[in-house]
């Protein structure tokens, strides 16, 4: 049996290329709520999340990005992802760094086992939002962890993203921020 951390700590994975995306702000706000209450966290982010190479299982040396982002999944109590909804799937850039979570199947908590992950999708309409939020549930629960009952989805063409951003979604984000911190195993 793993033993949790004192101090809770929250792995956050997601965004796009472009600084400031709509799914990094709201992993952002989620770390920010998980922060005041106690936790420790770590943002792997579009940028860092682009300097992993293009998964390859047949390759078994990792760079040092690749290594310290497994380490930092592998000792979390907690994990959010956020991404686009790009055609009614994930991102690239975000299903390439939950492949690289490979490596994890071997440990002694394989994967995402009993932690509960939290899921956040933007996209340019509800039915895009939708879709992939469930594609992404379905990952999750194929890496073994446990989908937060509180899913993130967020249309990023309203009139209220455009205007105050993640403030319209704030009692959403902090219910989820409750749930990766409460339904640790």
């Amino acid at each position: 049996m793993t033993t949790l951390n004192a101090t809770p700590y929250v792995v956050a994975i997601g965004g796009t290329q472009r600084p400031g995306s709509s799914s990094e702000k709201a992993l952002e706000a989620v770390l920010d709520d998980v922060r005041a209450a106690g936790a420790e966290t770590r943002l792997f982010n579009g940028a860092s999340l682009a300097k992993l190479p293009l998964f390859d299982p047949s390759i078994t040396d990792r760079t040092p990005e690749e290594s310290e982002f497994v380490e930092e999944v592998r000792r979390a109590d907690a994990v959010v992802i956020a991404t686009p909804g790009y055609h009614a799937g994930i991102s690239g850039l975000v299903k390439n760094a939950l492949d690289l979570l490979e490596d994890l199947r071997t440990d002694e908590r394989p994967y995402l086992d009993g932690r509960p992950v939290g899921c956040i999708v933007t996209a340019g309409g509800w039915q895009g939002a939708g879709v992939t939020l469930s594609s992404l549930r379905d990952i999750v629960h194929a890496l073994r962890g446990w989908p937060t009952p509180v899913g993130l989805t967020i249309n990023s063409a309203l009139p209220e993203w455009r205007e105050d951003g993640i403030a319209a979604y704030a009692t959403t984000v902090s219910a989820l921020a409750k749930q990766l911190l409460h339904f640790r195993s």
